[in-house]
């Protein structure tokens, strides 16, 4: 697809054009060339992303990773890194960004904007197995406030299904 289109319906989705929207559009755009990846109407594109910041975004908008499809995953650890996966083929990579000089906002902007993805990223081997598709689980009322839980959030405490707000968690254990 045309770039500036998909640029176009990230800036769309995000609401303004950024330095870190660059940085997720760059990464989609590298990771659809590298993966051969189209926008994902199931699970078969997913990301695992180490941040929460503008960039994912873009991923969600240009490859269709959503956190209700259950196709783009979070492991905050603050890096700007992203981790790709096609199920159809099997293949994967992971995109980290590189060292950058230091320089303004609009600086950075323009920097960012004019650089090829492979100027951008390191591209290295996944770290993090793919996560098997997303499951549908059964919900049941917590036995303590009433509210309907999905079964695999919900612990037994004292006989009694309970959601995890209500659940008293036993600390004794180092």
């Amino acid at each position: 697809m045309n770039e500036k289109i998909l640029w176009d319906k990230a800036v769309a989705f995000h609401g303004h054009s950024c330095g870190g929207l660059t940085i997720g559009y760059k990464a989609a755009v590298y990771a659809a060339r590298l993966l051969d990846l189209n926008y994902s109407e199931d699970e078969d594109v997913v990301c695992i992303t180490e941040n929460d910041a503008c960039g994912v975004d873009a991923i969600q908008a240009i490859l269709g990773c959503s956190v209700g499809k259950g196709n783009l995953l979070f492991h905050l650890r603050g890096k700007q890194a992203f981790s790709f996966y096609n199920r159809k083929t099997g293949k994967s990579v992971r995109l980290v960004l590189k060292d950058r000089p230091q320089m303004s906002k609009e600086e950075g902007f323009a920097y960012l904007q004019a650089k090829d993805p492979s100027e951008l990223f390191d591209v290295k081997e996944t770290t993090i197995t793919l996560p098997e598709r997303a499951k549908l689980f059964h919900s049941y009322p917590c036995e303590i406030c009433g509210e309907t839980t999905m079964e695999s959030m919900m612990r037994l405490e004292d006989g009694k299904k309970v959601c995890l707000d209500c659940f008293h968690t036993y600390s004794r254990f180092i």
